[in-house]
């Protein structure tokens, strides 16, 4: 695998980092934090996608980038003969197959998957091969030999045998549990037998008592059938009789009911003539009653005339009383606009004579607390003055003669005296200074007279203009309100002009007595009247009874030539009751015998059915178990594969582990040669898998901290190369990520110079670090840095000896 150019957008701290890989050994340098681990899980990112992050991809996109500002990894590699490009965002990926224009794949899982086919390794897998990271070199030296195997075995993917055999493990737990569920969940033989046994027994029995019912309902049936035409045509003549005798009935009923009708309309006559004689009576002592309405209906529209005559002079009262109290007020308040001036001119006056005091105060105020503050300023002066003025003569009279002068910053020796005597003389001064503006400042601590006096001046003019602002304020508000009487007084005024109207177009003549005697006469009347009218409606009802009485009279006529008919044609008829009787008990005792058989019958069928679904169900549970048994077989068979299956994995772990050291120690020993000029030959891990080198053939005891570095080096290599030959990928390609941190400089010197020669076997070797003393053995730097102000990682390429000029910029996001 080869890199050629990676491109990152709002990736973490990278805005826009555009970087070209060489073939060589190129290191990336930069301080912690600078972001030279993002550029590598840009890399993995752009591979593997969403689980090569360091966190969830909504963290990725720089911090000061829009919400919306897209994240875009762009890597250009070589791997197997071919040229891809890979195009991955947050949502989104492609991924084009030597330089052509239209993907090959274009969705994130697509492009995931092609390219973890491409390279037939897994993430970790990927990242075991070609990287390197901190502390990995000598990760294993502080391990215990056990810890030591299992490390390896981790990182070539060994431990993805006892995962597959904890699988093979759990199945065969899984089997082993079915077969103990499926035996004891399984019938014993022998009940089912006996159980297919009892079924069949009881399906005989039951069908010869099914025969035997059959036979009796026949037999019943043939009885029925002789008797059942008989029986019909006896219910027919007893039918006839029945219906003859019914109709009898219901003629006799009809002549009572006529009869009874006729003396009711009889009765209904005789009442109206004598309602009518009534009537004329009652129409005498109610020819008054006409007149009495007409009277009360006048009578009734003077009362609601007088109820509002009464209304409107209640009206007339409280609008008078009204008018009256808005006029008094209306006098009082007549003189306020000329008072309105009067206050206004006063409060101007009163206004002024206040400011001018306010002014006299402020200025006499802030002398006062200006002259303080100036005093303040003084002693603070002094004090800090009097403070270093102290410090120079205890320093002069601690060093004496050879002191410094602290002026001229020259040895004193026959100046000091003078030097001395100025000091004390500067001090003295400072301190009558003081004690003046200690006394100044004491004058300056209570109010002087004249600014009391003045605060007092203000505070009575400020509590005379109040009250004229209260008393100009009450004066505008009477002005307000004289406008508003004289509305209210000239609409109350056309109010009563229009009441008085009003009262003059109200009718007069109210007499209450005479109202209450038409009312007392109407009650006496009301009664006869109702009695009139009631007999009225009884005298309209005399030609419907008259017509009434004649049909009822014809219609009886009717019914009892009827009545004679129907007795004939009862007594020409002739029927046995007795013979009906015998005829229906023998009839209903054979029908009885007909249904029970029928019964019986069916009873005895239910009984064959039940019979067959036990002989069925017996049968099936017979099937069942012979299924349950061929299922037991099945999972026995399963457990025993399973149970050769882990002795395998068991075996093949054994067989992998025991190989691991001796191809490791090949590997190691071909690239050891290479590295050492042919020093060294042969490194091996020994049978507690620690690193042994050979010199000559012959294990050397102790090696140095140098020799140390090489044999973590080429075990390093020698697990990658492992790791690719397995996934069938040249291994041309190595990265070590901060590999420098625990090494002296010595050694992180002697490291470089091995990976240098490594450029035979790799083409493109990588080294992340923040140590800037590697830099000069490199064939290529990538200076990578943080730019605290724009919040962006700054990227850009030199090589190893040549003027900062020649630095190449990569990308916008770097630093000129």
């Amino acid at each position: 695998m080869r890199l050629n150019s990676l491109r990152m957008t709002n990736f973490r701290q990278h805005v826009d980092t555009r970087m070209e890989f060489e073939s060589g050994l190129t290191g990336i340098i930069g301080p912690n934090g600078a972001g030279k681990s993002t550029i590598l899980e840009a890399i993995a990112w752009a591979l593997y996608g969403s689980p090569a992050l360091r966190t969830d991809k909504e963290s990725v996109r720089t911090i000061r980038a829009a919400g919306r500002a897209p994240v875009k990894v762009e890597l250009d590699f070589e791997l197997g003969g071919h040229r891809y490009r890979v195009e991955r965002g947050l949502t989104s990926a492609e991924l084009f197959l030597d330089g052509g224009v239209e993907p090959v794949a274009n969705s994130v899982t697509a492009v995931t998957d092609f390219l973890r086919r491409r390279m037939r390794m897994t993430r970790q897998e990927f990242f075991n091969t070609y990287f390197t990271g901190q502390k990995d070199l000598s990760v294993m030296n502080a391990m215990g030999p056990t810890e030591r195997k299992h490390f390896l075995s981790r990182v070539l993917g060994y431990d993805r045998l006892r995962a597959a055999q904890e699988l093979a493990r759990e199945r065969r737990r899984l089997v082993t549990a079915q077969l103990n569920g499926l035996r004891s969940a399984m019938p014993d033989p022998e009940s089912v037998e006996r159980m297919l046994r009892q079924a069949q027994e009881r399906l005989v029995a039951a069908t010869a008592r099914a025969a035997e019912s059959a036979a009796r309902t026949a037999a019943a049936r043939a009885v029925v059938a002789e008797l059942e035409p008989r029986w019909t045509t006896m219910q027919h003549e007893r039918d006839a009789i029945q219906r003859v005798v019914s109709e009898l009935r219901v003629l006799e009923n009809e002549q009572a009911n006529l009869a009874r009708d006729g003396e009711r309309l009889a009765g209904e006559m005789a009442e109206i003539a004598a309602a009518r004689g009534e009537l004329d009576r009652l129409a005498v002592e109610l020819m008054p009653l006409a007149d009495l309405a007409l009277k009360l209906q006048g009578m009734e529209e003077l009362y609601r005339a007088e109820g509002r005559r009464q209304t409107l002079l209640d009206n007339d009262r409280v609008l008078t009383e009204e008018l009256a109290r808005l006029r008094e007020r209306l006098g009082r308040v007549e003189s306020s606009p000329t008072l309105e001036e009067e206050v206004t001119v006063a409060l101007e006056r009163q206004r002024e004579s206040l400011q001018s005091v306010e002014g006299a105060l402020e200025a006499q105020r802030t002398e006062w607390v200006r002259d303080r503050q100036e005093a303040e300023t003084k002693i603070q002066a002094l004090r800090q003055q009097y403070t270093e003025l102290k410090q120079q003569r205890d320093t002069l009279v601690n060093l004496g003669e050879n002191g410094i002068c602290p002026t001229c910053a020259r040895p004193l020796g026959d100046h000091y005296r003078n030097v001395l005597d100025l000091v004390d003389a500067q001090i003295e001064t400072v301190q009558v200074d003081g004690n003046y503006y200690r006394q100044r400042i004491g004058q300056l601590e209570d109010m002087p007279e004249e600014v009391k006096v003045l605060d007092e001046q203000r505070r009575r003019e400020f509590e005379e203009v109040g009250k004229l602002e209260r008393r100009l304020a009450k004066v505008q508000q009477a002005v307000q309100e004289l406008a508003q009487l004289r509305r209210d007084i000239a609409e109350k005024e056309q109010r009563h002009a229009t009441l008085q109207q009003d009262l003059a177009a109200v009718p007069s003549g109210y007499d209450a007595a005479a109202h209450q005697g038409l009312l007392d006469e109407r009650a006496r009347l009301q009664p006869l009247d109702a009695r009139a009218t009631k007999l009225s409606a009884l005298i309209e009802r005399e030609e419907p009874v008259r017509r009434a009485m004649l049909d009822a009279t014809a219609r009886l006529e009717q019914v009892r030539a009827q009545v004679a008919a129907r007795s004939a044609e009862r007594a020409a008829l002739r029927f046995s009751e007795e013979s009906f009787a015998e005829l229906r008990r023998r009839y209903e005792e054979a029908t009885a015998e007909y249904r029970a058989a029928e019964l019986a019958s069916v009873a005895a069928d239910g009984e064959v059915a039940t019979a067959g679904l036990d002989d069925e169900r017996a049968r099936t549970a017979q099937r069942d178990l012979d299924a349950q048994r061929a299922k037991a077989d099945a999972l026995t068979a399963e457990r025993r594969l399973h149970d050769e299956l882990d002795d395998a994995f068991e075996d093949l772990r054994f067989r992998l582990n025991e190989q691991l050291r001796p191809e490791i120690s090949a590997l190691a020993s071909t690239l050891v040669t290479d590295l050492t000029d042919g020093r060294y030959t042969e490194l091996e891990l020994d049978d507690d898998y620690a690193i042994r080198v050979l010199e000559d053939g012959i294990r050397k005891p102790a090696i140095s901290g140098g020799e140390e570095d090489i044999a973590n080096l080429v075990l390093r290599l020698a697990i990658s190369q492992m790791i690719a030959d397995r996934a069938g990928q040249p291994f041309s390609l190595l990265v070590l990520d901060e590999v420098f941190g625990s090494l002296d400089e010595t050694r992180r010197q002697n490291v470089v110079e091995l990976l240098r020669r490594l450029h035979d076997r790799f083409e493109q070797v990588i080294v992340i670090t923040h140590i800037e003393s590697v830099r000069e053995g490199l064939d290529r730097v990538v200076t990578v840095r943080y730019d605290e102000e724009a919040g962006e990682s700054r990227v850009r390429t030199e090589r190893p000896g040549e003027p900062a000029e020649a630095a190449v910029e990569v990308g916008a996001g770097t630093e000129g």
